[in-house]
């Protein structure tokens, strides 16, 4: 009896060590898959912490590529979460104060930086401009990605609700890459900055839709013009990126307000946001929206 008893106990500890162990080497490779896409977070937010200390030692080139290096590695994490299925808030949350370093501080102060500063020569208001103007495109970053966080309705996966801060930071990037390609004076490029940093980020907190092109189906059959337009796009990158990249990124940034007016001049009635048909399969709940 004692035998069967003790046999019985020692298949019990055994069991339980088997599964202690099993459970040990899972939480390992757990911790090891979801650490992958907080990489390519991380890479991300050390992008524009560089773009950030290169133009304060005055390397702006260096800094305007920072910010869209990080742009490329924002846009790869939540697509890598989603592929090995390690989507967790932690991640959603690591994810969006990495967009406000780099998207919302580093453009702003590498702006700042860059052009908007030598107003500080000028008297009156303009010598105050250039830093309340960076300081106001740094705080509608931040209601741009709250606001994105934190919308708990149904939204269009077709369209943005205002222009993404990734956007809005690559119109303030490319604006220096583009000037770099000239060596514009610098009194010549104040004021364009100044103007250009500040509908930047008005566009980020407006209730402007922007086309997200996430119901593009690239498995499937596209149109011929866009399969002219992808290697043209291509092609002008490899080329000539400063100005590409700058005229790219400004396009998209005013085709929201372009096409408003188009659709107000053809008398359109302007299509919501959030829609209320949660049956419509264009609509998917915000807590499975993809980054911005």
């Amino acid at each position: 009896m004692n035998k069967k008893i003790t046999r019985k106990v020692k298949n019990t500890v055994a069991a339980h060590r088997e599964k202690r162990q099993l459970n040990i080497e899972a939480g390992e490779r757990g911790r090891g898959v979801y650490l992958l896409p907080n990489l390519f977070t991380t890479a991300a937010l050390f992008a524009g912490f560089y773009a950030v200390v290169a133009s304060m030692d005055g390397n702006f080139e260096k800094a305007a590529f920072a910010i869209f290096v990080a742009m490329l590695l924002d846009g790869m994490d939540g697509r890598v979460a989603r592929m090995t299925s390690t989507e967790t808030q932690f991640g959603k949350e690591y994810d969006s104060l990495s967009d406000m370093v780099s998207f919302g501080i580093a453009p702003a102060l590498v702006m700042y930086q860059w052009g908007i500063d030598h107003l500080v020569s000028l008297s009156g208001f303009w010598s105050k401009a250039g830093w309340i103007v960076a300081f106001t495109y740094c705080v509608c970053a931040a209601l741009r990605l709250a606001r994105f966080n934190t919308n708990i309705g149904k939204v269009d996966k077709r369209y943005f609700e205002g222009l993404p801060s990734p956007s809005a930071a690559g119109v303030v990037a490319g604006l220096i890459l583009f000037d770099h390609s000239f060596d514009f004076d610098p009194s010549y490029t104040s004021f364009p900055a100044l103007i250009i940093t500040f509908f930047a980020g008005a566009l980020m907190v407006s209730n402007i839709k922007y086309r997200s092109f996430k119901d593009l189906n690239l498995k499937g059959k596209v149109p011929f013009h866009i399969l002219l337009l992808v290697p043209l796009i291509l092609g002008l990158l490899f080329i000539d990126p400063h100005r590409t990249l700058f005229i790219s990124f400004f396009a998209y940034a005013i085709s929201g307000p372009v096409g408003l007016v188009m659709r107000r001049i053809r008398g359109e009635q302007t299509e919501n946001i959030i829609p209320d048909d949660i049956e419509d399969p264009r609509v998917v709940p915000a807590n499975y929206l993809e980054e911005e």
